[in-house]
């Protein structure tokens, strides 16, 4: 049996207006023909239906949507299944989830890793294909859009739940995918904190692990004979850049034979949303060499614990500006220049600093910020 797993799809800008046009084909008749050739196909649906601005949520960063033409859009294309567990699901309150959810339900989108509640939300979907189970396990980093116990979300990356899931549903299916939405946006590289939680998931019973969420696309690697992909890139997300990193990804097409001790899969390149509003497959001369070129290039440092760690710590020192922000109690560029020399120096001491510090990285001193900061953020 064949399952594709597809990356991020937010249908906005170019592709929003050719689909809200009808045309399906445009955006993504490349990629319906790849779809035909498997048993079962995923794609992460970055954004709810909500055909109302009204019920934005307050956060940072940008509140996505589409049209029920979005994900009529997918089902056109043979996708069966969208996971919703990712740091947009949420944009639009409780009525874009319910919108979601309504519109998969009546187009026949299955649907895993988001819902009304906690509980339905860290739901495993099972699939039948041929008589075997497969089990889908999606899950995502914490932002904006996690579930609660009484209100609709994603269901939110924790080891231990997702622990006991692996383990609930290797009882019942033949193979278990889990797949989540974390790591660092624009890098194109996975964490030691992701290795480490992805490799755990393969020993807790996965096999097969697949992130994305970074707008690019990462390496993989094989883990005692299960594969672990770290970054799927946009599968399509238009935006106006000339960045390849942005507009090249892959999909996976992992194969499951009746044996569990090696997983075979296939890597499906594309470029999205480059010149038009379109998903090209890859499939030859200098593009597919390229992008073969830099897929391997990724996999090497990933491979070598010393250079990623350095691409890492480097990556973390360019973007450190926007993290020294957290500490500027002021906005304007004048007091911002004040506050970043001498006399940010002078408010903050070091012990200041060491105690913030150990509120970001102590765990139980998390759990207290986010929960007061929940409060805070209610009130106003």
């Amino acid at each position: 049996m064949k399952i594709l797993v597809a990356g991020d799809y937010c249908p906005i800008n170019r592709v929003a207006e050719k689909i809200n046009e009808g045309d399906f084909q445009m955006v993504l008749g490349d990629i319906r023909n790849v779809i035909k050739e498997v048993d079962y196909s995923v794609v992460n649906l970055e954004c709810p239906v909500s055909e109302s601005k009204n019920n934005a949520i307050d956060k940072c960063g940008p509140n996505l949507s589409c049209t029920r033409k979005g994900v009529e859009a997918l089902k056109w294309a043979g996708f069966n299944c969208v996971t919703l567990a990712n740091n947009h699901f949420l944009d639009y309150g409780e009525s874009g989830v319910e919108e979601t959810l309504t519109a998969c339900r009546e187009i026949g989108l299955s649907v895993v890793g988001g819902g009304k509640n906690l509980k339905e939300a860290s739901g495993v979907l099972y699939i039948n294909i041929g008589g075997k189970y497969i089990a889908l396990i999606n899950c995502c980093e914490y932002e904006f859009s996690i579930a609660t116990e009484t209100s609709s979300g994603s269901n939110p990356l924790n080891i231990v739940r997702q622990y006991y899931a692996i383990q609930e549903a290797k009882k019942k299916a033949a193979y278990v995918i889990v797949i989540v939405h974390g790591g660092v946006e624009l890098f194109w590289l996975p964490s030691q904190r992701m290795i480490e939680t992805y490799r755990f998931f393969i020993d807790a019973g996965a096999d097969t692990v697949i992130n994305h969420h970074q707008h690019c696309y990462s390496g993989f690697e094989t883990y005692k004979g299960k594969p672990i992909f770290y970054g799927l890139g946009n599968f399509c997300f238009d935006k106006e850049t000339a960045d390849y990193r942005w507009t090249s990804g892959y999909m996976v097409v992992l194969e499951y034979d009746g044996t569990v001790d090696c997983i075979k899969f296939d890597i499906i390149p594309y470029r999205q949303c480059s010149e038009d509003a379109s998903v090209r497959i890859l499939k030859g001369g200098r593009e597919r060499e390229n992008f073969n070129a830099k897929l391997n290039s990724y996999n090497e440092i990933i491979a070598d614990d010393e250079r990623r760690e350095s691409e890492y710590k480097q990556w973390c020192l360019q973007k450190e500006g926007m993290y020294k922000l957290m500490l500027n109690p002021v906005n304007n560029r004048y007091l911002s220049w004040l506050f970043d020399g001498w006399m940010g120096k002078r408010l903050i001491s070091k012990m200041k600093l060491l105690q913030m510090y150990d509120y970001l990285v102590n765990e139980s001193h998390i759990e207290r910020v986010r929960m007061l900061f929940n409060g805070e953020i209610i009130k106003r």
